[in-house]
């Protein structure tokens, strides 16, 4: 039952202890996020209902899903769960800015 939050869990822990930066856990919740949101599209906009249903029932829509489905009891909890969230995607969103404007041109 809990086994997406052990996983995201776990892997957050492994990218904490090998690459020990701050960008580091913030790019692997952007990913883990970005990848959720692409398989949430898949499941509303395939064909195969088989493929949807298995999509639909392992895996949350985003990381903001993850949050309330294990926080629906603590509401302040929650809160500030999103919204430590929004800041770690305001931090990303900064990150890719820098990427983009210190990118050399081809």
């Amino acid at each position: 039952m809990y086994i997406d939050l052990i996983i995201l869990i776990i892997a957050m822990i492994i990218v904490v202890m090998f690459f020990k930066r701050f960008s580091s856990f913030v790019f692997f919740v952007a990913i883990v996020d970005i990848f959720l949101r692409i398989l949430a599209f898949i499941k509303n906009n395939i064909g195969l209902r088989d493929v949807a249903a298995v999509i639909g029932k392992y895996l949350p829509e985003s990381v903001i899903g993850i949050i309330e489905k294990y926080t629906s009891g603590i509401p302040i909890l929650c809160i500030i769960l999103k919204w430590f969230f929004v800041f770690l995607m305001a931090v990303f969103l900064v990150y890719i800015i820098k990427i983009f404007i210190h990118k050399k041109k081809i």
